[in-house]
Formats: C-alpha cells, sequence, structure tokens
C-alpha cells in the first residue's frame, strides 16, 4: 500500500480490513525521514526539572513546509501524552517554534493539550525556542514500585466499566471479584465513595486483618490524592475538590486509620503486572478497556514519573480517523485500543448492537461472537492487531522495551489471541530487525492482574 500525506509517499504492507483508510503515523515517519535532513529537537521539561529530549530531523524547506508542520506537531502530541510536562522547547527552527506556540497556545487547536499539562502540574503551559546548539541536556529519574508481597493486602482496580478488588495474602489471590459499574456516566461522587468502600470490605472480610491497600485507578495521582480521571468526568468541580480528590484516602481510612495505601495509574500497575508475572523488566504495559491505559517499568524495575497516557497518543493519520469526545483529537489510541474501538469497527464488521446498551456490554456482545467464531468478530479482532503491530512500531521511539503485556477486558478471550497474532505478524514482516515481545497473561491475570499487582504497591 502506497498513499500520498502531504506530498510524502507513504508505504506500509498491512491494510486493516474494517478500516482501509487508516494510515499507521509510524509508516509515515519511517518515509518522512528518508529525506528530511535538517536537524532539530523537541524538549520537555516537567517536575523536578526531569527533561526528555527527542532529537530528529524536518526538510526546513517551502515544498515541505505542511508534512514537517504534521511530523513534528504530532511528535510533540506523543512526548506530551507519554512523558507529560509544562515546558516545552522547540530547538532548531524557529518558524516551527511559532507554529507549535500557536497550535498549543488558548485558542489553538491543540489547547485541550496544553490546558491539560497546566492542570496536572500546577503550572501555565508554556513554549520556548532556542538554537539546536543550545537544546536542553536530558535529566532523567526513576523510583521502585511495589512487588510487595507480605502480609494481609487489599488490591483494587478502579476501571472505567467494571472495578475489581482481590484479597491477597503473602502474595497469594485468596479472594478476587470484578463488578460492573458507571463511575464515568455518575455526577454524584457519594456513587463512587460507596463503590471503592463496597470493594475494599468485601476483601477485607476474607483476610483475618488488612496490613495495606493498594489501589490501581485510571488518572493522575500525586501523594495518593486524585489530581485527574476521567473515572469522575460528570463530577462537578466543587464537588470534585471536596469529595473526590481524597476518595481513597477516606475510603481506606474506614478500612484502618493507619493501614499504609498507595494509589497508582492504572497503566503503572499493568506493567508492574507484567513485570511481575514475565519476571522481566523494561516492560510497556497496555490496558485496554473502557480507554487504553498504558504503563512503564524501566530497566531497573522502576518506574519513571512519565504520564504515559497512550490514549491520547496519535497513531492514524487518515482525515476520516475519529476524534475523541474529550480532547477533540483523531487518530488517537483511545478509539482503536478500548471498547470504543471494537464497537466502532461493528457497522463495517455488519454486527447491529442495541444503542441504549453500555460500551461494556456491546463489547460482551462482539466477545460472545468471537467465541461462536462468527466471522464478522473475527475482522473486527484482526483490525484491532495490525493496528497494534504499527503501534508497537512508534510506541518503541518512546520507550526502550523488549517486552509489552496486554490487558483488560478487550483482550479477554479468544479475540485477544487474534489481536496479538495480527500484531505479531506486522511486527516481523514489516519490521523483522524490531525486539519487541508480546505477551498475553492467563485470562485470570488478564482480568484481575491488576487487583493483585495493586496489592503489592505499599510497603509495610
Amino acid at each position: 500500500m502506497e498513499k500520498d500525506v502531504l506530498g510524502i509517499s507513504v508505504k506500509f504492507e498491512f491494510i486493516p480490513g474494517l478500516d482501509p483508510e487508516f494510515i499507521p503515523f509510524s509508516a509515515f515517519i519511517e518515509s518522512y525521514l528518508q529525506s528530511a535532513k535538517k536537524p532539530i529537537a523537541v524538549a520537555l521539561e516537567r517536575d523536578n526539572r526531569s527533561i526528555q529530549v527527542f532529537q530528529t530531523y524536518i526538510h526546513g524547506t517551502e515544498m515541505y513546509k505542511a508534512a514537517d508542520r504534521l511530523y513534528i506537531e504530532r511528535i510533540v502530541k506523543c512526548i506530551l501524552w507519554t512523558r507529560g510536562g509544562y515546558k516545552l522547547y522547540i530547538c532548531g527552527d524557529y518558524e516551527m517554534y511559532q507554529f507549535i506556540s500557536r497550535v498549543y497556545s488558548e485558542g489553538g487547536t491543540r489547547s485541550f493539550d496544553s490546558d491539560f499539562m497546566s492542570q496536572v502540574y500546577g503550572r501555565p503551559f508554556c513554549v520556548i525556542y532556542c538554537e539546536y546548539a543550545d537544546r536542553p541536556t536530558e535529566r532523567q529519574s526513576s523510583i521502585p514500585i511495589g512487588r510487595n508481597l507480605n502480609g494481609c493486602r487489599i488490591g483494587f482496580d478502579a476501571g472505567g466499566s467494571d472495578r475489581k478488588v482481590s484479597a491477597v495474602i503473602d502474595g497469594e489471590p485468596v479472594f478476587s471479584e470484578e463488578v460492573i459499574w458507571h463511575p464515568k456516566t455518575n455526577a454524584d461522587p457519594a456513587y463512587h465513595y460507596a463503590g471503592i468502600l463496597d470493594s475494599f470490605k468485601k476483601a477485607a472480610a476474607h483476610m483475618p486483618r488488612v496490613d495495606a491497600i493498594g489501589v490501581s485507578s485510571a488518572g493522575i495521582y500525586i501523594d495518593n490524592q486524585t489530581k485527574i480521571a476521567s473515572l469522575f468526568l460528570k463530577v462537578p468541580p466543587e464537588d470534585f475538590q471536596k469529595a473526590v480528590t481524597n476518595i481513597y484516602i477516606d475510603a481506606a481510612r474506614e478500612i484502618g486509620p493507619d493501614i499504609p495505601l498507595v494509589v497508582a495509574n492504572d497503566g503503572d500497575v499493568a506493567a508492574l503486572a507484567g513485570a511481575m508475572s514475565l519476571k522481566k523488566n523494561s516492560v510497556l504495559g497496555i490496558a485496554m478497556g473502557t480507554s487504553e491505559a498504558g504503563g512503564y517499568i524501566d530497566q531497573n524495575g522502576n518506574i519513571t514519573g512519565w504520564l504515559n497516557e497512550l490514549a491520547f497518543v496519535p497513531l492514524d493519520l487518515a482525515p476520516s480517523a475519529i476524534a475523541d469526545e474529550w480532547s477533540g483529537d483523531t487518530g488517537c489510541g483511545v478509539k482503536y485500543f478500548s471498547q470504543d474501538g471494537v464497537i466502532k469497527l461493528c457497522p463495517a464488521a455488519g454486527i447491529n448492537l442495541d444503542e441504549q446498551a453500555t460500551p461494556a456490554e456491546k463489547l460482551k456482545v462482539v466477545q460472545e461472537l468471537m467465541e461462536a467464531e462468527d466471522p464478522r468478530a473475527l475482522g473486527i479482532y484482526k483490525t484491532i492487531g495490525i493496528w497494534l503491530g504499527y503501534a508497537l512500531k512508534l510506541y518503541k521511539l518512546f520507550y526502550n522495551t523488549e517486552e509489552v503485556l496486554l490487558l483488560g477486558r478487550v483482550v479477554s478471550g479468544p479475540g485477544g489471541n487474534i489481536i496479538l497474532e495480527h500484531a505479531e505478524t506486522v511486527l516481523k514482516t514489516e519490521y523483522p530487525n524490531l525486539s519487541i515481545n508480546i505477551s498475553l497473561p492467563s485470562e485470570e491475570t488478564r482480568r484481575v492482574g491488576q487487583s493483585v499487582a495493586a496489592a503489592s504497591l505499599p510497603a509495610i
């Protein structure tokens, strides 16, 4: 397949059967860099003066101005959502700096992204220019996470469609439960609190005592406090501050006033689950559920403090790519590796779904069809597998990973094996020298692995 994108001939071999307009950003990058020769650097600074530097090339000519802008804007978007930060440096091309400044300013097409970063880091988002020779020096740090297995522990995994909890004694789960809930559509934080506390209490009832509580939850958490989380999307700002910021802290206190608590992003816990099950490091965890959560355990077995919000990382340049409801951007992971990714393919596959059903119920219909070896469902999982193969090539640019673990509802059942098979085919055919091993844990680990890994977060 060969497609023209702003004068760049993008070549790639696999066409997703149910998404023929798909143009992988990873394939665009390879084609684009064959002729781009002008050095440029993009750097991003976040807390503790940690800085990530991405060095690359552009054409720097009038002929390829549109392609240059597309490439750098998408690279900036990737860095923002994989790393996180509030101070963006464009180094080596002043015209590109001016363009990115407009795009990521108030009222710009990526104002959602810059506003989000300002909220996360509590500082105004800014774009700074410097010469390429004066580009910042990279500074990174990491901290240990989890793997504490002693004692009686509660592990809780808060997803957008279900909440999972495990009671774990000396590393062995003695009780696990999965409950459907609808946190994203409820504005009353009392609903969320009641569900969290109910899970905590059920796990506690299966142990002689509770020594620690670990929580895996979508969103951004600092000192166990909720900063931003899609789970509480409908909660009004005033109620968020009063009832959501300390929601896990308050629920843990009801179990015991002095019980150690650690709340971590669900993507990091997914990666931790992978590192623990594989007994390896340099693991990228991808949880495909209500959204696409990412997490990364580095070569030392630590977490990096990166944002790892793969849901907003762009992977498709097709003009027809669907926009996500939150950011308004198109072609980002949330619409590919999530329940929404499955659901959006159903019309093309010829599967009719009840419009009144919840996303989780719609996904279940497709999974049941897959269990029955329905070719329509098979086409959906093949398409997702091809998407994933090209996405993993892109993720490799930002993560030094050789192990990828897939978790979440979307990869549960036989469909997960189809996704893995077709992703591997793309990688082995298109990128035979790329070292990536994709793993699917056991069915039980796929569904409750994060809650068990979460239990290991606190030290006693």
